[in-house]
């Protein structure tokens, strides 16, 4: 059997389900700008009642979105336990930057998937300077 022809049934499965996410996503407009205007009409019960036109794309896209979000957030935790960096064990003449490996795929540190995925995210927030 040949390696590279083979597809993993349950890796296609999941690459044609995030493809799925990905248009679905892709096709239905943004909320970001009509948040902050819905903000300013909680009502006393704390909801917003809301008169809009959605779109077919909009409604199938709402529909799966916390769902598609949980599942995200699950795989971006599983991801983090699976890929962390650990003391490789050699010598260095630098104790305090030892060489690290990632714990999953033993790659130098940061590792490929672990930087792929905090590449998703764009750049990590400047910490405050302590006082």
């Amino acid at each position: 059997m040949n390696d590279d022809l083979y597809e993993d049934p349950i890796r296609q499965r999941l690459r044609e389900h995030l493809e799925a996410m990905l248009i679905r996503a892709d096709k239905a407009a943004s909320w970001r700008e009509e948040t902050g205007r819905l903000r300013g009409l909680v009502n006393h019960d704390g909801f917003v009642p809301i008169r809009t036109r959605l779109s077919t794309e909009d409604l199938d896209f709402l529909a799966d979105a916390r769902d598609d979000l949980l599942t995200f957030t699950e795989l971006g935790l599983r991801l983090l336990d699976l890929h962390q960096p650990r003391d490789a064990g050699g010598i260095t003449s630098d104790h305090a930057h030892p060489i690290l490996r990632c714990r999953s795929c033993m790659w130098r540190w940061p590792c490929p998937t672990f930087r792929a995925f905090s590449d998703s995210f764009g750049p990590a927030p400047a910490l405050p300077e302590s006082a």
